[in-house]
């Protein structure tokens, strides 16, 4: 399987950090992992986490349930 397929596993199982990426994938480039998947029509959402001083970014996959909720 490769790195998108298992960063789209890990998605479906909640937000997503480039830590959380390198310690279950051993990907380096999250960001470009997810560029792949929302190319592959995949709906991403980035949002910014802020947590001892550090700033980085948090993936989440929204589902079409959740798309219809949220409208």
């Amino acid at each position: 399987m490769s790195q998108t397929e298992q960063i789209l596993q890990m998605l479906k199982r909640g937000p997503v950090t480039p830590m959380d990426a390198l310690r279950e994938v051993g990907s380096f480039r999250l960001a470009s992992r997810i560029l792949d998947l929302k190319k592959q029509g995949h709906n991403i959402i980035t949002e910014t986490v802020h947590r001892k001083g550090k700033t980085f970014a948090a993936y989440r996959l929204i589902e079409p349930k959740q798309q219809l909720e949220t409208q």
